[in-house]
């Protein structure tokens, strides 16, 4: 096995290496100063399992096209299988026609990541299940779920919770958790007049003196979060905080989570943070190492990824 990270994220490489107990795979990534990527790989592969862990963010069309190099890389070197893990699966938001003319760029880059050479895709919280559905190679979506429930149990088990989806697409993973926590739900109704834009309009659940923990799978420029969470303070909440997987945290998303009423906001390294996000007191960051190295394990012997989440 060899684990070979891009430069997207070379902290999470380290930590998930440290969990398989191997060192990261060696190679080196440079530019042209035209701007093209170049890769070299510089061990034997022939025969071996290959997995290259990189998160396809910020920037995300050099993430992107790095990832492709190196899967291609490592099939004229012969490797005898490809495992593309990719925490964040940019252009994930892009997944279906909202109206004419349009691109359905996720199944483009399924496309373009199928023919540079993966075997195999691992991610964690695809923006929209369906993605699966666009590549021809196996594709294990996995959860950080079980990494923010343990949080919460241990932060806010004494506390009355109600848990938030801040639109009506992630009303099913906020039910889901409510359940596993015994909480209540509630649902604040969203309208979007164009990308990044989000109006609260309506809360849809008893949130008054409770402790209100928002859930959704990512924050970009983080309108839709504080939107609710100003509409939750408005209807009397006690306290709140929010729960995201993926940190995009791009444009004005600091200024609006620090001046917005959330108490804390806690998400996963599947993105690094960015120098402004890291010194935001607000911000806990749970690390997906050890979920990530498991799934590897698993992939690596032939073992159910499914069963971590059951």
């Amino acid at each position: 096995m060899k684990l070979f990270g891009g430069t997207s994220n070379p902290m999470l490489t380290q930590e998930v290496c440290n969990y398989l107990e191997i060192e990261p795979g060696k190679m080196s990534a440079k530019t042209f100063s035209d701007g093209e990527t170049q890769i070299e790989i510089h061990e034997n592969t022939r025969g071996r399992d290959a997995f290259i862990l990189q998160s396809t963010c910020t920037p995300v069309n050099d993430n992107l096209m790095q990832l492709l190099i190196i899967m291609d890389a490592l099939k004229r070197a012969s490797a005898k299988r490809i495992t593309a893990i990719i925490p964040y699966y940019g252009y994930g938001r892009q997944d279906r026609k909202v109206k004419p003319r349009v691109p359905i760029t996720a199944k483009l880059v399924a496309d373009l990541i199928t023919t540079a050479g993966a075997d195999r895709v691992v991610s964690l919280d695809l923006h929209a299940g369906q993605i699966q559905g666009y590549f021809n190679i196996p594709v294990d979506n996995i959860y950080a779920a079980p990494l923010l429930l343990k949080y919460i149990q241990n932060h806010f088990n004494n506390h009355d919770v109600v848990i938030v989806s801040p639109d009506a697409g992630g009303v099913e993973r906020a039910r889901a958790f409510a359940k596993r926590l015994s909480a209540s739900l509630a649902i604040i109704d969203k309208r979007r007049d164009a990308p990044n834009i989000a109006e609260a309009m309506n809360i849809i659940g008893e949130v008054d003196g409770k402790t209100a923990i928002i859930l959704d799978d990512m924050v970009d420029t983080a309108g839709t979060l504080t939107q609710a969470a100003s509409a939750l303070k408005a209807r009397g909440t006690a306290k709140i905080f929010a729960c995201c997987t993926h940190p995009v945290l791009s444009g004005p998303a600091i200024e609006r989570i620090e001046s917005s009423p959330i108490d804390r906001l806690v998400v996963t390294n599947t993105i690094p943070l960015n120098e402004k996000a890291e010194n935001c007191p607000k911000i806990v960051v749970l690390s997906v190492a050890d979920l990530l190295g498991e799934t590897i394990k698993r992939i690596f012997n032939s073992h159910s990824v499914s069963t971590l989440f059951v």
